[in-house]
């Protein structure tokens, strides 16, 4: 090992072990506000209804992201950070048939509830075609969405799933050993979690700072190479087999996992 890469390695433990350390601080504090609380991504763009909305479900202790258009709102999906979904289909930039069905393509499994003004039969079947979970029609009363949530997350909840698996590469969220082709080997905790968030949004281009918000809990770029080198010890370990890493570098952007694969 060069003294550049140890300088390197180095930097990427210390980082890593002092993120740990807060992390596990702000864990010890707040466990039992996670466990109660799920975030609840709505996209509306009828600021009347967005509030209306926020409301009800602040009042049954959600946590509520908004956003306005199409284009933010599968964005936010496809970030992976939310428990369920509320989107509206009438939206500038996107609408919410192909923000869903965009979403569904990537691979985002995320519960989501279309709210529309559109009652007709065949606007609520291609809403159930292209992936939506339920379809809940407006006007509305908000006591009725909250149900429709508490039951979409109870019935989502029980179906835990043992392996993440994207053509070749097989993800075991239990052991976090991934299997690339026929090599097999065991992923760190902070490996595996950017591993995982890859593989749940195949194809799709994210952003250091988005790794970084997402596997490190950071809001803010600490001015290291920490992702990096996390994705150059990912892409060690699965090229042992001597076949080619999926993890492709997009230049001046981030990561993503190859879709063909």
């Amino acid at each position: 090992m060069t003294s550049q890469s140890l300088v390197f390695y180095d930097e990427y433990v210390i980082f890593d072990s002092l993120i740990s350390c807060v992390q596990a601080l702000k864990i010890t504090s707040k466990q039992t506000q996670r466990r109660v609380k799920l975030n609840i991504l709505l996209i509306e763009d009828e600021p009347k209804i967005a509030e209306f909305v926020i409301k009800g479900l602040s009042g049954a202790g959600y946590e509520v992201t908004h956003v306005d258009d199409g284009e933010r709102g599968l964005a936010s999906i496809l970030g992976g950070r939310h428990d369920l979904v509320v989107l509206d289909l009438m939206l500038p930039k996107i609408n919410g048939f192909d923000v869903l069905q965009q979403a569904r393509s990537a691979g985002a499994m995320t519960p989501i509830i279309i709210l529309s003004a559109k009652v007709d039969l065949p606007d609520r079947l291609k809403g159930f075609e292209v992936g939506a979970d339920d379809y809940l029609s407006k006007p509305f009363f908000v006591e009725e969405l909250v149900a429709r949530i508490k039951a979409l997350i109870q019935r989502k909840t029980p179906e835990q799933v043992q392996q993440i698996k994207v053509g070749h590469l097989t993800l075991d969220v239990v052991s976090h050993k991934v299997q690339w082709f026929e090599a097999t080997t065991v992923l760190s905790q902070r490996e595996f979690s950017l591993l995982a968030f890859l593989m749940r949004s195949p194809g799709h281009i994210f952003s250091r700072q988005q790794i970084l918000l997402h596997v490190w809990d950071l809001h803010f770029d600490p001015e290291t190479n920490v992702v990096d080198v996390c994705v150059r010890r990912i892409k060690r370990k699965l090229e042992r087999g001597g076949n080619a890493s999926p993890i492709e570098s997009v230049r001046g952007v981030g990561y993503r996992l190859r879709v063909e694969i």
